[in-house]
């Protein structure tokens, strides 16, 4: 153990002497092995968290240094365990998350200024932080991996809580859904494909940018403010039928044909191909629906509805045969929560027109046929619902909550697997912590590790 101690300490100075002989003036706030946690770094993360909106709970200069210490133990065990990367999977995490950043800060240049570093250096910290964050849930994973609770395990967890920790859960409900697409005139179509073509044509004669016409006239509100701009994407994350034009793109001077989707129709530029990932512009264009289709789509759901509340068919056989819901079609209208897997909705999680209808109705009720957006294509389409049940507010409960007791059962068993290894980590590894920095309330004993102190 001493041995171990005496390199490590030995590693870490060399590395603060490196940084001394090559001018980097970085303030060092902690060193964990060879690895120095740099008080610039501390700041970035705090940034971070600012612009996600991350809840820190306490001193964010005790709570930020020693997470990123406890990280610095997992990437140790990465690297002894000789976890692998995937290259592509963490560039798509850094696009989307630039992306992501630029939409909230305004544009790339704003992004640059408040981190104080070009887009290039600021993807190459991205880049390296999903990697290091890959890197620690896998260990952790593999830590965890046998923890799965049993029903009497579940039992003894909640009967062992404090009525007082118990977890409030809102009101939830479990809905069925039916809805129609109504029919959009061939001539509408037309007219779309018309004007597509007829930007395709101001751009490939070089009338005009297709940045200025994405501006102006796509559809798409979340890419036209970028001039159409979608950020490097997979093929993976792409609508099928758009990865298969916008791959087959060689010229970025050219504008490739009109592509249908579920979203509507588009016209696609390339900008540049990296690697299996491509960035695109688009414009994209949607039909609208006429005032006389919403309403013979109106007239055909109330026919429906008066079907399956006279009992002459029932919901569940309606919504296989009738519905163009893909998601809960096969599911016999049930829809299907995104955010849990599971069928129960807060209010908030519903789309704004089915939670406004469901909000008045008793279970076992149908909906009168209402208008609503679709949340994927952002087109408008005729539903109907059918609240299934409706669970009122309350502390959680064994019979009703199991699901969400099980999940806090493992979860709790996992977090003391997790102590129990940084634990047992921290006495093989070399800990210093400068002054200043030392004066917290931290979650594991950095103190007595410090070998200095």
């Amino acid at each position: 153990m001493k041995l171990r101690f005496f390199i490590t300490l030995a590693l870490a100075m060399t590395a603060l002497a490196m940084m001394a002989q090559n001018n980097v003036a970085e303030e060092v706030a902690w060193v964990i092995g060879n690895e120095p946690i740099f008080k610039s770094d501390i700041e970035d993360q705090y940034q971070q968290a600012i612009i996600e909106r991350v809840p820190i709970e306490g001193n964010p200069y005790c709570v930020i240094p020693e997470k990123m210490a406890v990280e610095k133990l997992f990437l140790d065990q990465a690297r002894i365990d000789t976890v692998e990367v995937q290259p592509s999977t963490i560039a798509n995490e850094v696009d989307a998350q630039i992306n992501y950043l630029i939409a909230n800060l305004g544009s790339k240049e704003k992004v640059e200024e408040y981190f104080r570093q070009p887009m290039p250096r600021l993807r190459e910290k991205l880049s390296e932080m999903f990697s290091d964050r890959y890197c620690i849930q896998q260990v952790q994973n593999d830590l965890t991996k046998n923890v799965k609770a049993t029903p009497a395990e579940v039992r003894r967890f909640y009967n062992g809580l404090p009525k007082d920790s118990l977890p409030f859960i809102p009101m939830q409900v479990e809905v069925q859904i039916i809805t129609v697409n109504p029919v959009i005139p061939q001539q509408e179509i037309d007219e779309v494909k018309a004007r597509l073509r007829d930007y395709a044509n101001q751009v490939n004669s070089g009338e005009r940018e297709f940045s200025t016409l994405a501006i102006l006239y796509s559809q798409d509100q979340s890419t036209a403010v970028y001039g159409g701009e979608t950020g490097f994407q997979s093929r993976t994350t792409l609508l099928p039928e758009y990865a298969n034009a916008a791959y087959n793109l060689n010229d970025p001077k050219r504008v490739s044909n009109i592509v249908e989707t579920d979203d509507g129709f588009h016209i696609i530029q390339l900008i540049e191909k990296r690697g299996d990932r491509i960035n695109t512009r688009h414009i994209l264009l949607r039909p609208k629906v006429s005032d006389k289709d919403l309403t013979e789509a109106m007239t055909m759901l109330d026919s429906v509805r008066s079907d399956i509340v006279s009992g002459k068919n029932t919901f569940d056989m309606m919504a296989l045969y009738i519905s163009q819901d893909k998601d809960s079609r096969n599911n016999n209208g049930h829809m299907l929560n995104e955010k849990n897997q599971s069928g129960r909705f807060e209010m908030a999680d519903l789309p704004a027109e089915v939670g406004r209808k469901i909000y008045t109705m008793q279970p076992g009720e149908v909906s009168e046929p209402f208008i609503m957006i679709n949340p994927k294509t952002r087109r408008e389409q005729v539903a109907i619902v059918k609240l299934v049940k409706r669970i009122d507010g309350h502390k959680a409960d064994l019979a009703e909550d199991y699901m969400i007791i099980k999940d806090m059962c493992e979860a709790t068993a996992k977090e003391e697997i997790i102590r129990n290894w940084v634990t047992q980590k921290q006495k093989s590894v070399y800990v210093y912590i400068e002054e200043g920095w030392r004066n917290c309330d931290f979650k594991y004993d950095w103190l007595k590790t410090d070998k200095k102190q």
